[in-house]
């Protein structure tokens, strides 16, 4: 397989420091490569998918993709792509963080747990072994305090300020490198195109610390910055963030923010971030352009993202909840499918599973009052559970319950209310 065609053809590549080179190393050689991903959050969110998947590619190209999580660098704060100081977090969160980056990188890289050619790896390893005075004797001394303010990653900083912490943070990511290609043989490294500088120092680095300069043969690959048709920032929402772990967006979410990719943008992230093939994906192309109004292509994205993600079990789970809410048949939902589909609807917790329709109404705030509730339900714009409710003198019950935990009320076509039982 020629990873670099695929990644070109894909529109993955921003920038290579020696393509011919690069092309040769791999066609020879099974590559060792690597990408960083410090822990800023306890979790990794679908703006890291690209590098992240990157290293997958590789994978599946029959190279040796090491995952770093910067337990050292996290303490520090990377300034590219800010333009003031990061807030650096405590110890004990960093390294609960780390660890559960490692759990998600290590779920997608390496799923079955059988993969031979996957080692991750956390840089507080050997970055927390290294007293100062040894970091500036050893490390210091290669880097130029004008080659470091040409980098964009510290020019941009420079009129709002930049701290020594941050400014060092270039020479870390070097010698996490450096240590790579030491100890693991690594000769590439990855990332996105705000990494560009960080990773030519590193390369620079290898080169000044080479015993035979010209031996010392290393290379570095960005991919380009994600943006949207319309302007927007990609991975984010209204609610925030697009995150990896489920408890912070559901898989229903994650599934439901890739099918509403808008048309314009629908093949080039499938491009971006599926495996499918270039001749499936001209057929997607040609089902958008005949077939618009049948999302074909986003129902494939969302699909093959949710499955990559979070599982065969979860994607079935997000169809489900997807179906139900557009059929209306929301009985055919257990308690957690509820749970995830229902995350931001208004919910009222109610003490008292007896009670009657209308006051239920205008306790949980559906209708403004008595008379309006007794309208909705003469007018039939009461929903019980999916089934139209116009009795005035209807009464909530056990038998309304799902799971034993939750009522789903609809008033009109598209207001939905959960009632939860305490």
């Amino acid at each position: 397989m020629d990873i670099l065609k695929d990644l070109n053809e894909r529109g993955l590549v921003n920038q290579i420091t020696d393509e011919d080179g690069l092309k040769k190393h791999l066609e020879n050689d099974t590559v060792t490569l690597y990408c960083g991903f410090d822990p800023t959050a306890d979790s990794l969110h679908i703006g890291h998918l690209v590098p992240l998947l990157m290293l997958k590619r590789f994978q599946k190209a029959g190279h040796r993709p090491i995952a770093l999580v910067g337990g050292g660098t996290g303490l520090i704060g990377d300034p590219s792509g800010r333009n003031t100081e990061r807030q650096l977090n405590e110890q004990n969160v960093v390294q609960d963080w780390s660890q559960k980056l490692k759990n998600q990188i290590k779920h997608i890289l390496d799923p079955n747990s059988d993969e031979k050619n996957v080692i991750a790896a956390d840089n507080y390893d050997w970055l927390a072994q290294m007293n100062v005075i040894e970091f500036l004797r050893d490390i210091g001394k290669h880097f130029g305090v004008n080659y470091m303010l040409a980098k964009d990653s510290v020019e941009s900083r420079i009129e709002n300020g930049i701290s020594f912490t941050e400014f060092s943070y270039m020479i870390l990511q070097s010698l996490d490198f450096l240590t790579l290609y030491k100890e693991k043989g690594c000769t590439l490294q990855i990332g996105g195109s705000d990494q560009w500088g960080n990773i030519t120092a590193g390369l620079e680095l290898i080169r000044r610390t080479s015993e035979e300069e010209e031996k010392a043969k290393a290379f570095g690959l960005t991919v380009p910055l994600i943006t949207k048709a319309d302007g927007t920032k990609f991975g984010k929402t209204a609610g925030g963030a697009v995150w990896l772990d489920p408890e912070k967006t559901t898989p229903y979410e994650f599934y439901q923010f890739w099918i509403n990719t808008d048309d314009r943008d629908v093949i080039k992230f499938t491009q971006y971030f599926t495996f499918l093939s270039q001749e499936e994906i001209k057929e997607l192309e040609q089902e958008l352009e005949t077939q618009p109004e049948k999302r074909i292509p986003h129902i494939r994205l969302a699909e093959e993202m949710t499955k990559l993600v979070h599982g065969e079990k979860a994607l079935e789970q997000a169809k489900k909840i997807t179906e139900a809410l557009f059929s209306g048949e929301v009985k055919a939902l257990n308690g957690e499918e509820i749970e995830q589909g229902f995350k931001d609807v208004p919910t009222f917790t109610l003490e008292n599973a007896e009670i009657g329709l209308i006051d239920l109404l205008v306790e949980a705030n559906i209708s403004s009052s008595k008379r309006q509730a007794r309208e909705d339900i003469s007018n039939g714009a009461i929903y019980i559970n999916g089934d139209r409710q116009q009795d005035l003198q209807y009464g909530i019950s056990d038998e309304d319950k799902i799971d034993g935990r939750f009522t789903i009320i609809r008033r009109g076509k598209k207001k939905y209310f959960l009632i939860r039982y305490s």
